[in-house]
């Protein structure tokens, strides 16, 4: 039976909170969706998610959330993350890392797994084995539970994703490039039947820059000095909107479509 899958793009603060509170029923009935994910990387204040939000978007309906550079932030999260089992850390982070890396789920009677992986270039203070030469080792472990793997990239550079949705058509169902916070328009399913898109961009206060404000960003520019509280206000922006993906899984693993989402609150 083909499973129906809903990517929400990187939830940015309160404004990305309500449109999946708000949009995400309206988006699950229109397209059928039987499973959510969505990236919290940058849910609380712009860096990583706390304790709190991360159950309140369990609640509203994500079935699994997917992190980044930024999982660590929130002391809150990291003190119970072992806990939390439908919270993901990258699975190339360091085995004492605190946490899961993917987790595999029943959905229509079938089994589905989630796993989130680092990208290798553009995190200077992250201590990330090599994706690419950890992929082959995870695939084989993974595909002994089900041939429908779906990855979450969360990678800096387009060509580091590119690249390496490429080397993972066949061996997963969906790569799905995160981070960019921009959405591109280069989704496809690739000849091995992998679903891929570039980055899913992100939900939130698009009249913004990464869905923080704009004007806070802007200093940074003109002063060099890091502005580290501008994740604060972004709420403060306009234009919310949810993005993300959707995409089916055949019983054979391979995706048969996907489409972009792009639902203005």
């Amino acid at each position: 039976m083909d499973i129906r899958v809903l990517y929400i793009a990187e939830i940015i603060g309160k404004a990305g909170i309500q449109c999946v509170k708000q949009l995400l029923p309206i988006i699950k009935k229109r397209h059928s969706v039987d499973f959510v994910i969505g990236n919290i990387n940058g849910t609380t204040n712009g860096a990583g998610i706390g304790k709190n939000h991360a159950g309140y978007l369990r609640k509203l309906g994500i079935n699994v959330l997917t992190g980044g550079d930024k999982i660590y932030c929130k002391k809150d999260l990291v003190d119970d993350l072992s806990e939390i089992q439908y919270v993901l850390r990258p699975a190339n982070f360091p085995n004492a890392s605190p946490g899961r890396s993917w987790k595999t789920c029943n959905v229509k009677g079938r089994k589905i797994t989630v796993v989130s992986i680092l990208g290798y270039t553009g995190f200077m203070r992250i201590h990330a084995d090599n994706p690419f030469v950890q992929l082959p080792f995870l695939i084989e472990r993974l595909k002994k539970d089900t041939n429908s793997i779906i990855i979450d990239f969360h990678a800096a550079t387009t060509a580091e994703k590119k690249s390496f949705a490429f080397y993972s058509d066949g061996l997963a169902s969906a790569v799905i490039g995160s981070h960019g916070r921009v959405q591109t328009a280069d989704e496809r399913i690739l000849p091995k039947g992998t679903a891929v898109i570039t980055d899913a961009g992100r939900s939130g206060c698009i009249n913004s820059v990464g869905g923080c404000i704009a004007k806070a960003a802007i200093n940074e520019y003109l002063t060099g000095i890091p502005n580290w509280t501008k994740g604060e206000e972004i709420s403060k922006e306009t234009m919310p909107e949810l993005q993300g993906i959707v995409f089916t899984i055949k019983n054979d693993g391979k995706a048969q479509d996907i489409i972009r989402i792009r639902e203005p609150l």
